[in-house]
């Protein structure tokens, strides 16, 4: 049974941290040489500022906080830098934390751990996350530069030049550690009618509504990508054949049901998708033309429909 929650919201600008001195404590690690608070801080403060990597600078902190206190799990959650990062084991305790500065939310922490944290503890941790805040600042500032240079503007998706670089990646991780990787390309099926009858500002809402859509039914780590006019690519991570055909499914499905609330008529729309699956020692090259050969298929045979590459 998980405890009831211990939560504590932080604004640095309004909170007076204290720097509290605490006898040395074992570590979690016994390789790792005995640390106090003091310490820690000193160390903390210098290695949160050698990147500018949110994942980076997090899995620092988690690995610096266990020193000091028995914490299992670290999960971090900005939603609008798009960014959920999740580190370590769960546990039957949890705290956690809502970080903020000149009223900018900078993200909210949560720490799973077996045992409920002393009022001395929570101080500790409070003085550790002090050292987290501007490094974290710095980093989602640099992350928000970073994707808006690889982002579509119109449907918040990744562009063309985020994908070529993201597939290659998963495509190395993949192999590095033996899992499948797949690929699910998709087209809005008469498009071009929406333009034309409608206006390009309704075709514009569509996409994003589409763009939405296909976001909300995947996975944190699936990635979505516009490939084209009204063409987008899926990348699904550690995912197999049957379970990325049942991805498509569920994405062409949704889009079926779709409403577009915003317009002042009535649209029904349906998408086409072809799907591949990384074979061994293939190219991303090859991988996108599987997937846009098996799309075309879906097209030939009557469109709403999802075709598996050969």
């Amino acid at each position: 049974m998980i405890s009831p929650t211990q939560t504590n919201a932080i604004d640095f600008d309004a909170a007076k941290l204290k720097r509290l001195g605490f006898g040395v404590r074992q570590n979690q690690n016994p390789s790792e040489p005995p640390i106090d608070l003091d310490q820690l801080t000193q160390q903390l403060s210098l290695q949160l500022q050698t990147s500018l990597e949110a994942e980076k600078i997090l899995g620092i902190f988690f690995q610096g906080v266990q020193r000091l206190l028995s914490i299992k799990s670290l999960t971090y959650d900005h939603r609008d830098s798009d960014l959920r990062l999740q580190l370590g084991s769960r546990g039957s305790h949890r705290v956690h934390y809502s970080l903020s500065n000149d009223g900018e939310h900078l993200g909210t922490l949560l720490f799973q751990l077996d045992e409920k944290l002393n009022e001395q503890e929570l101080e500790t941790m409070e003085s550790l996350l002090a050292c987290l805040l501007f490094p974290m600042r710095n980093a989602l500032l640099y992350r928000a530069a970073t994707q808006s240079a690889l982002r579509d503007p119109l449907t918040g998706t990744g562009n063309r030049i985020a994908m070529d670089q993201t597939l290659l990646r998963e495509i190395e991780v993949a192999r590095r550690h033996t899992q499948p990787l797949s690929l699910l390309m998709l087209d809005i099926d008469h498009f071009k009618k929406v333009n034309d009858t409608y206006g390009h500002s309704t075709g514009d809402e569509v996409l994003r509504s589409i763009a939405r859509t296909i976001k909300s039914q995947l996975r944190n780590i699936d990635r979505v990508f516009r490939y084209g006019g009204e063409e987008f690519l899926v990348l699904l991570s550690n995912t197999d054949r049957e379970a990325a055909g049942m991805i498509g499914e569920r994405l062409r499905q949704s889009a079926h049901e779709l409403a577009y609330p915003l317009l002042d008529h009535n649209l029904e729309l349906t998408i086409s998708l072809g799907c591949s699956t990384l074979l061994p020692t293939e190219s991303a090259d090859s991988l996108l033309r599987r997937a846009d050969n098996a799309l075309y298929v879906a097209k030939r045979e009557g469109r709403n429909r999802l075709a598996m590459a050969s």
